[in-house]
């Protein structure tokens, strides 16, 4: 289904209701593409946080500059490799 700004503001409960029974509705204003409204059970999974908090152990690490891949072993020496 396609409706216009004008339309979705007029008759949002009907358009909304086309989203309920499983439509997906494109809305459009001066003739261009401005949004897609899917039911939920369509959506797409949004997160806005890390899902994998755990991660490759090895992502974050902080690795000394020069130090042929060395794990920094405390905050002293960490400090040191920012120049502190």
């Amino acid at each position: 289904m396609e409706t216009t700004m004008r339309e979705l503001n007029q008759q949002t409960a009907r358009v909304i209701g086309a989203v309920e029974r499983g439509e997906i509705v494109t809305v459009t204003k001066d003739g261009r593409h401005v949004a897609t409204l899917v039911p939920p059970s369509l959506a797409p999974a949004h997160y806005p946080f890390r899902t994998d908090p755990m991660g490759d152990e090895l992502d974050d690490a902080p690795v000394l500059p020069g130090g042929g891949g060395r794990l920094v072993a405390d905050r002293d020496e960490l400090m040191r490799g920012f120049g502190r």
